[in-house]
């Protein structure tokens, strides 16, 4: 654990303020749930929860299923990072953040699909140079929880109908463990 320098009192309601700078790094919005935990030390701990990492086996099957299925690398994203991969490397996967252009795409709740090379390519992984062919949302009692796409191993290939299915399946899958 890494001290900030920042102290903060509570008010009288029981309540902490999170530094802005704190939020931005660790992207936290207005209205994200954090869970507490304590230890014996008396440290208390604030997390951000995803209810996609309740889920981390089911996410991983998900995504081994559908990458075979669909004959393309499967990734699985909480609200900010990479939860289960299949057909990838794990290790230069994992724990990977969202890049900014899914965050958008998840916070305008749409599905995506790279059909043409003459399109932009999508990259929705932070640092990673393979582009989406299809993104679906994870939603769950009307919430954003994450994502499922598949990535291209090759330049310029394109989704076909059945990775764009697959993707959507999973995600409304997922969508509904968490709601369960």
């Amino acid at each position: 654990m890494k001290a900030t320098g920042i102290v903060r009192r509570i008010d009288d309601l029981g309540r902490v303020v999170i530094p802005k700078e704190i939020r931005r790094t660790m992207r936290i919005r207005e209205g994200d749930p954090l869970e507490i935990y304590t230890n014996p030390d008396g440290e208390v701990i604030f997390k951000k929860y995803s209810p996609i990492n309740e889920l981390s086996e089911g996410a991983v099957q998900a995504a081994e299923v559908i990458a075979k299925l669909g004959s393309a690398p499967a990734v699985v994203f909480d609200n900010d990072h990479v939860v289960a991969v299949s057909g990838i490397s794990k290790k230069e996967y994992s724990q990977r953040r969202l890049s900014p252009a899914l965050e958008e795409l998840l916070q305008q709740r749409r599905s995506y699909e790279y059909t043409s090379a003459a399109e932009r390519a999508f990259y929705p992984v932070e640092g990673m140079n393979a582009h989406a062919l299809a993104i679906a949302p994870i939603i769950s009692g009307g919430d954003v929880s994450g994502a499922v796409a598949f990535v291209a191993e090759k330049e310029n290939e394109c989704a076909t109908v059945k990775q764009a299915l697959l993707a959507k399946t999973a995600a409304l899958f997922l969508g509904k463990q968490i709601g369960d």
